[in-house]
């Protein structure tokens, strides 16, 4: 006598892929925001998702366009340092900005909003923390005194810092992207703070960009388009947002403040 059993087939696991994947899932685990009740707006997701493709776009565009000024890894290299940056301003503006929120709210509200913290908080160590471990592993000045004169235990630190260099690399340049466009997690205590903090940032990183200069031969109006695009079109967007929150939702900044 047979007997059968219906059980749904068992999905194969790649052990390889899971390990590569890791370092993106985890920086999606940690900025991408989590609040439960948070308000997601498909048209509002499109529109940043469209606006991210444009500047990609834009961006590859350009370097197809016009011949680099100096060795593709160089410009690499600071485009990398850009991301890093711009999560760097974000880290600095991010706190003042949602601690002023938080304290000019009324209560109830401003224990509320104080409770949500937990997110943006978790964002801000976890991405701030890889990045010093990155910085340790790879700044022979900083290990080099605990590895050259630890013998045993020293070798096995430089083991541990190079295997954890290959998950936090990935990590902390995805956490990077991801950080500045959901800045950093603080759609978790309101919804109007993402489109106030993104206009900042960009025009932070466009100013840094003028003042280093452009990385292709391209003329100086194409450029000065190319600058000015990124702000603008972030701005507008910021303000579109906040026209939807408000007409669509009946969500206001003064509204979030209780005034």
């Amino acid at each position: 006598m047979t007997t059968s059993t219906n059980q749904p087939p068992r999905r194969r696991r790649h052990g390889c892929a899971t390990a590569l994947l890791a370092p993106f899932v985890a920086a999606a685990r940690f900025q991408r925001p989590g609040r439960q009740d948070r308000l997601t707006d498909p048209a509002i997701s499109g529109a940043q998702v469209a606006r991210t493709c444009i500047g990609l776009g834009a961006t590859v565009w350009l370097f197809f366009a016009y011949t680099l000024r100096r060795e593709a890894g160089g410009v690499i290299n600071d485009k990398l340092v850009e991301m890093l940056i711009a999560a760097a301003v974000l880290m600095a503006v991010g706190p003042l900005v949602v601690g002023a929120f938080v304290c000019s709210a009324r209560p109830p509200l401003r224990s509320r909003y104080r409770r949500r913290l937990p997110g943006p908080l978790t964002a801000f160590g976890v991405l701030f923390g890889a990045a010093a471990l990155l910085v340790f592993s790879f700044r022979g000045s900083l290990n080099g005194p605990f590895i050259a004169g630890g013998g045993v235990a020293g070798s096995l630190l430089s083991l541990l810092t190079g295997m954890a260099s290959l998950f936090l690399l990935p990590f902390v340049l995805a956490s990077s992207v991801l950080s500045v466009h959901h800045s950093f997690r603080t759609a978790d205590v309101h919804e109007v703070l993402p489109p106030l903090l993104s206009p900042v940032v960009v025009t932070v990183m466009s100013a840094l960009q003028a003042l280093d200069g452009p990385p292709v031969n391209a003329p100086q109006s194409v450029w000065l388009l190319f600058l000015a695009g990124a702000p603008l079109s972030v701005t507008a967007l910021s303000f579109w947002e906040l026209s939807r929150l408000r007409t669509r939702y009946g969500i206001t900044l003064r509204g979030a403040l209780g005034r």
